[in-house]
């Protein structure tokens, strides 16, 4: 080992108050590293548990887990925005489009499911997922959190009620994913969402409160004049919102519509939710950074896909 690494090393113990000769004498009983420990794989391919009988149910599963796993490199990637305090155009833009990589693969993928499972199989495993439903995911939500400001994740129809002087509490009561299991004339709200509140509410409200200020949209709001012009950078952030706002969003309606729309009857989804409206963009008109978009494309936003 050459000395130069050594001192390193000296250095890096130190700083944490820990002595390196201990560390190097605990080397000595190491077992060497090899993927299917690193990866845990026999950990994460004995995560599948099917319901049914039928095979096409562990597609489903499998794609699901998926797509979680790559929500969690998408947070991952926002937080080191959000928590930088010095971000400048060069590192905006590489984190966005990485984010938008990431989302362009969900997008294509949904071919997965759309083309790559029975519909017949599709219809009566999904019986047993009920009340479970795909709004459930958190991760998503926190995605969307930490994109942007509340208010624009607030429903359509009550967004000029609500302000940054409203409350998380009475916030998080007209968010837009409330439609997919809250009757508004009544209040009444379905099992699938309140299950759902009663697990993450008080945490979703926690990440918001932090979110409210190093959401991407905020952050890009405190950029110096000459780094909010950018060209890379505005063509990211359009980018990223086109991508999730529309085309991911209009894939999963598609492969929806593919298997809830039979013979032109539109079927309830698992959780009881009115999936058309609350999933189309063209109703509830989510839209990360409408500032950098023209009032004609917002006027237009969902409408033409």
């Amino acid at each position: 080992m050459s000395t130069d690494i050594t001192n390193q090393l000296k250095e890096k113990y130190e700083a944490i108050d820990q002595d390196l000769e201990v560390h190097l004498e605990g080397l000595l009983y190491s077992k060497p590293i090899n993927y299917w420990d690193y990866i845990q794989t026999d950990a994460l391919l004995n995560l599948q548990v099917q319901r049914t009988t039928l095979p096409d149910e562990m597609v489903f599963i499998m794609y699901h887990q998926i797509n979680e796993l790559l929500f969690k490199m998408i947070l991952g990637e926002i937080e080191q925005v959000a928590k930088h305090d010095a971000v400048d155009a060069e590192l905006f833009t590489s984190k966005l489009m990485r984010i938008s990589r990431y989302f362009d693969m969900l997008t294509s993928s949904f071919t997965i499911m759309k083309d790559g499972m029975d519909v017949d199989q599709y219809n009566k495993f999904r019986k047993t997922l009920t009340p479970a439903s795909g709004f459930q995911s958190a991760q998503y939500r926190k995605i969307e959190f930490a994109s942007t400001e509340l208010i624009n994740l607030i429903d359509n129809r009550f967004r000029d009620s609500i302000d940054r002087n409203t409350s998380y509490e009475h916030a998080f009561e007209h968010l837009y994913w409330q439609a997919a299991g809250k009757d508004y004339k009544t209040g009444k709200k379905s099992y699938t969402l309140t299950a759902f509140e009663e697990r993450y509410k008080e945490e979703f409200i926690r990440f918001t409160k932090f979110y409210n200020t190093h959401n991407l949209l905020s952050k890009f709001r405190k950029l110096p004049k000459e780094v909010k012009a950018d060209e890379s950078l505005i063509k990211a952030m359009r980018h990223y919102d086109y991508t999730v706002n529309i085309k991911w969003v209009m894939a999963h309606y598609n492969t929806a519509n593919h298997y809830l729309n039979i013979g032109g009857k539109t079927a309830e989804a698992t959780g009881g939710s009115e999936w058309v409206k609350y999933m189309h963009p063209k109703y509830q008109r989510r839209i990360f950074f409408p500032e950098l978009w023209t009032e004609k494309e917002l006027r237009e936003w969902g409408t033409n896909v």
